[in-house]
């Protein structure tokens, strides 16, 4: 009797696992680093040279991203996460002259197909 309780229970865990694969799947967590060599603005928050982390949930298009400084979010910026048909070859952050300012406009990181073009204006600083 408990060896049926135990393959019963074991059984149902096995097909439980598939589920919980597919649920992580669908609210991927995505972490890349890039560093900046000049101050940039991101929304309201002016960024300094240094070395961050883009974290972002799910596939995209549209996603919210959370800009690292060690481990201290200093910005949040909704982005669309886009797809290019070749990875970059390395990391390189794009950025568009704003006023006396410089802002981020996308950032693509090495070996990856995957790119984030930020939302400009869209910021909230940390």
């Amino acid at each position: 009797m408990k060896s049926g309780k135990c393959i019963g229970t074991l059984l149902a865990l096995a097909l439980l696992l598939p589920l919980g694969a597919l649920a992580a799947d669908n609210g991927q967590q995505h972490h890349e680093k890039f560093t900046l060599v000049d101050s940039v603005q991101v929304g309201n928050t002016l960024l300094q040279p240094g070395d961050y982390k883009a974290e972002w949930n799910g596939t995209g298009p549209n996603v919210q991203v959370e800009i690292l400084h060690g481990k201290k979010t200093v910005a949040t910026v909704p982005a669309q996460v886009i797809e290019k048909n070749q990875p970059s070859p390395y990391s390189d952050v794009i950025v568009k002259p704003n006023g006396n300012t410089k802002t981020i406009d996308e950032i693509d990181f090495a070996n990856k197909k995957e790119s984030l073009k930020l939302a400009q204006g869209q910021s909230s600083g940390m």
